[in-house]
């Protein structure tokens, strides 16, 4: 690679995939417990070369400002919304620098250029913004040569705080998924979140999985708007949200345990109740047709369905074989559903992660 004026050559670039969701979500806001694992059909990905002066790059699809017409533009933040990601990797530049301060982290004084792309669809709940400051946040770690001074554990609740700066509800679930990579069991219980600041985080082997299927709309309902008034319920200690929170916490306890047994028939069964606990907390206005039709489609066929997230994609299992397949990917397509088998990512986690690891 060419030398620039700085005089590094060095140009770094990082991937991080879209995460499912697999199992006891949305407790992970709630201390609760799930499983989810990266998802390799889709990732984001984000360039840092060193510049002179600090740039972040706009996206030139995802952050148009220039329109053909007044149509153009109406009709591009209807459909796309305002939001592009270069307010997600200035908030993780952002963060990043105050954390390595609080922490005196020594950081070099030479600057960069950062930009970014993703083919993560919008709003199926797959995880793009978050998959965007992951990729940024490791730029910045090897840019920066810190790798080894931000222990894994803490790196998830950096990307959420990035976001959070951004007024962005999530929980720690999808960062977890993205900074390890793989299929990982977490454990949010309020005692871990108040001693370590942090869950327990527990890889598990992707081979222990079965063949599954991601659903999805081309025109999902927002992904963002789900949490809202159970949030409140919760924090209200309204006794339905509360135990049935705890219910979908537990299923992923059982879940750990159906997977690691391979007993596939619990774990379709599992993923069914997960998504039908969910429905009566959320409510269907919540949750929107679509995306209640996806699932729909799915448990038509006999198939296990649920959400990936919050809504806009549905992960699917086919405990009967590739017959039942070939019945979800022909429904699919009558209801205009995309579906593509789900690919699994294995851990990203290097030897230098490795070792910054608690346990």
């Amino acid at each position: 690679m060419d030398q620039n004026s700085c005089g590094v050559s060095e140009i770094i670039e990082h991937k991080a995939f879209a995460r499912i969701g697999l199992l006891g979500n949305p407790s992970d806001v709630y201390y609760g417990r799930s499983i989810s694992f990266s998802l390799g059909n889709f990732w984001a990905s984000v360039k840092l070369e060193p510049s002179d002066d600090l740039v972040i790059k706009p996206h030139p699809f995802h952050d148009l400002v220039h329109f053909q017409s007044f149509d153009h533009l109406a009709n591009r933040l209807h459909n796309e919304g305002y939001y592009g990601g270069v307010r997600l990797l200035m908030a993780i530049c952002k963060v990043f620098y105050k954390y390595c301060k609080d922490n005196k982290i020594a950081l070099h004084s030479r600057n960069f250029t950062m930009s970014y792309d993703t083919n993560i669809p919008r709003q199926t709940g797959l995880s793009g913004s978050s998959a965007i400051v992951c990729a940024a946040l490791y730029c910045l770690l090897d840019y920066y040569k810190v790798r080894h001074l931000v222990k894994v554990e803490i790196r998830p609740n950096i990307i959420l705080s990035a976001e959070k700066e951004l007024g962005i509800v999530a929980g720690l679930q999808d960062r977890v998924a993205q900074v390890y990579g793989g299929l990982v069991y977490m454990d949010f219980s309020k005692e871990h979140m108040d001693e370590l600041g942090h869950g327990i985080y527990t890889p598990m082997d992707i081979d222990l999985l079965p063949p599954l299927y991601l659903i999805y709309a081309e025109n999902p309902s927002d992904s963002g708007k789900v949490h809202s008034t159970v949030r409140q319920r919760w924090l209200d200690g309204d006794e339905f949200i509360q135990s049935s929170m705890k219910e979908v916490a537990d299923i992923a306890v059982e879940g750990r345990t159906a997977i690691l047994e391979k007993n596939y028939s619990k774990l379709a069964e599992l993923m069914n109740h997960n998504f039908d606990l969910r429905r009566r907390m959320f409510g269907d206005e919540a949750l929107g047709n679509i995306n209640i039709e996806m699932v729909e489609v799915a448990r038509r066929v006999g198939a296990a369905s649920k959400f990936t997230g919050s809504g806009g994609a549905v992960v699917a299992f086919c405990p009967d074989g590739p017959s039942q397949v070939e019945l979800l990917e022909d429904a699919c397509q009558k209801a205009g559903f995309s579906i593509q088998p789900v690919k699994i990512m294995p851990s990203r986690l290097n030897d230098v992660d490795a070792k910054t690891l608690s346990n």
